[in-house]
């Protein structure tokens, strides 16, 4: 829910922030001020300034804030208006763009700016501690390359200054956790010019935590029910434009590719296809339901702007299914997918999960595609299944569902309290209808299916990205890409270390032997910055004792028996096995 008080804040610093530039910097020309999620931003033109500059502007914003101004609502004619704005051509072009005769500005003391509102009452509102301007960027004025280019001031602003003081100490510790940076020091993956923006490249350690994950997860959907399928990475167009894509999405869809004198583009999801394999035989209630899972790489088109290393590509992997079931099975199925979830994300150690279920505006039926009896049933469904589910309740999203099906989000919240959108849970009227997908029924009538497409860790990529900034890069020992790495003294007990090297890969640990010419203390440090979470290291006392010195994820453990630890690594290296009653 929205805090409708920190929105007038937010949005009054906006105002307090072009009235502290213009009483430093006269000939600034204003652009737009709105309030945003965690501060405010305001653009200009006419003006030179860095971040080095913010302070002042800072001080200068506290200054009036102490003054106790007031924010005066009026509603003025639109001649008023311009030419009140006369010597400012941005706020007269968005005055041109009002169809109504008239305008609302906002008055603080000699300050005036047009706005439709709402601002506290008086700046006495505001603590001056609880915001800070945090830095500048170019922006083009209402965001279109064809403006010209303005130099944007963002600010944060909360209502205390604890909440400032969290913020920026919850900011730094995700940088620190950044998975563009943690990746690239562990070596996981990379991404290159030549190959294309948005297209990761996984290195051999990333290459095995994504074959890991996938591997774990797929055979949790086996153990639960579901059969494995795979389809290309191309079709023809016709296919896209049968399904709607190509008329819903074909701004994030890659552009056309000629075979045979026919147009073929890259698939940006896997549903069609699925689909298409249904419909390839009568299907009887019997055979109902069906649960189709395919781990299937898709390309979407994303701006440039928008990418974000593995949390936003443009080429990523989807652990993607699709449940073809009976009315009377759509909410078991529903239930079955939020309980694999769950077992999911507890066995990753993200057990923190907000779920959100988004239905249709119920003032606004029309727009949406269906018959409204499917949609009160899948509706119906997917709340019954979230209550017995979460009883400790759920957001709802009324007006959010998209024009095809309602759907739950589940949102993961990271060890720094950040909420990510990863599983989804996604009823759809829309292809059953378009490519005439039926069943026979107990009576021998043909029917209409409901299908439900389900991706439980999202994208493998925006999946492991959020994994790595939740983990710091400290992946428990079952996903770990190296867990184990030997380090011997000296070159007289490297027979002693391929030792024990030869009886860690009996037992298929993944596992190295550093044998480098470098000191001891710096092979430990290179494979603690490599979060490698077992260094064992070998001398003459270990050897005569057919023992190991253990560093477990930094921390010393003495002499340890080779055999003993064995063991050990055995147990913390096994997933727990699925339980589908949990």
């Amino acid at each position: 829910m929205v805090n409708k008080n920190i929105e007038k804040i937010r949005h009054s610093l906006a105002h307090i922030l072009a009235s502290a530039v213009k009483e430093l910097y006269p000939e600034t020309i204003l652009g737009t001020g709105p309030a945003i999620k965690n501060g405010f931003y305001y653009d200009f033109d006419n003006i030179n300034i860095g971040e080095d500059d913010l302070p002042k502007i800072e001080e200068k914003m506290k200054e009036i804030i102490k003054r106790n101004i007031s924010f005066e609502k009026k509603i003025i004619s639109k001649k008023e208006a311009k030419d009140l704005f006369r010597n400012e051509p941005y706020k007269k072009e968005l005055i041109d763009a009002v169809k109504e005769k008239s305008v609302t500005v906002y008055e603080s003391e000699k300050f005036i700016d047009l706005c439709n509102g709402p601002h506290v009452n008086t700046s006495a509102e505001i603590d001056p501690n609880s915001f800070k301007l945090d830095r500048t960027a170019g922006a083009y004025f209402m965001g279109s390359e064809k403006n010209p280019m303005l130099k944007r001031i963002y600010g944060l602003a909360f209502e205390t200054k604890k909440e400032l003081s969290d913020y920026l100490s919850n900011r730094e510790e995700a940088e620190k956790r950044d998975h563009r940076k943690i990746g690239k020091t562990l070596q996981l993956f990379m991404f290159d010019e030549e190959v294309g923006q948005g297209l990761p490249l996984y290195l051999p350690k990333g290459g095995m935590i994504r074959y890991l994950l996938m591997n774990f997860a797929m055979e949790t959907y086996l153990k639960n029910g579901y059969e494995t399928v795979s389809t290309p990475h191309i079709a023809r167009e016709d296919l896209w434009e049968r399904s709607g894509h190509l008329k819903f999405y074909k701004d994030d869809m890659y552009g056309a590719l000629s075979v045979d004198e026919k147009n073929y583009r890259l698939k940006p999801m896997n549903c069609p296809f699925h689909v298409k394999m249904y419909n390839s035989e009568i299907r009887s209630y019997k055979e109902l339901p069906i649960r189709w899972a395919e781990m299937g790489t898709v390309y979407r088109y994303e701006k440039s702007g928008e990418l974000h290393g593995l949390t936003r590509p443009r080429g990523f992997t989807q652990d993607d299914a699709h449940i073809i079931c009976t009315d009377d099975q759509l909410e078991s199925e529903i239930t079955g997918a939020l309980k694999i979830i769950r077992y999911i994300y507890s066995t990753l150690k993200m057990e923190n999960l907000v779920y959100k279920l988004s239905v249709r505006d119920s003032k606004n039926l029309d727009k949406y595609f269906g018959k409204n009896k499917d949609w009160e049933k899948a509706e119906q469904s997917l709340k019954d299944a979230l209550s017995v589910f979460s009883p400790s309740g759920f957001e709802l999203d009324e007006g959010g569902a998209v024009f095809y099906a309602p759907k739950i989000d589940i949102d993961a919240v990271d060890a720094v309290g950040r909420r990510w959108q990863l599983s989804t849970i996604q009823v759809d009227f829309n292809l059953p209808s378009r490519f005439d997908m039926t069943y026979t029924d107990n009576d021998g009538k043909e029917q209409t299916p409901f299908m439900i497409h389900r991706a439980l860790l999202g994208s493998i990529e925006r999946f492991l990205g959020v994994y790595i900034e939740h983990t710091k890069g400290e992946f428990p020992l079952w996903l770990s890409p190296e867990q184990v790495r030997i380090i011997p003294i000296s070159e007289k007990v490297n027979d002693y270390a391929e030792k024990v090297l030869g009886k860690l890969k009996e037992e298929n640990f993944r596992v190295s032997l550093d044998i480098d010419n470098e000191t001891l203390s710096k092979k430990i440090r290179n494979g603690e910055v490599q979060k490698i979470p077992y260094l064992l290291v070998v001398g003459e006392k270990e050897k005569a004792g057919e023992s190991v010195s253990v560093r477990y994820r930094g921390k010393d453990e003495g002499m340890v028996n080779l055999d003993n630890l064995v063991t050990r690594i055995k147990k913390e290296s096994t997933v727990k096995k699925f339980n589908k009653d949990k």
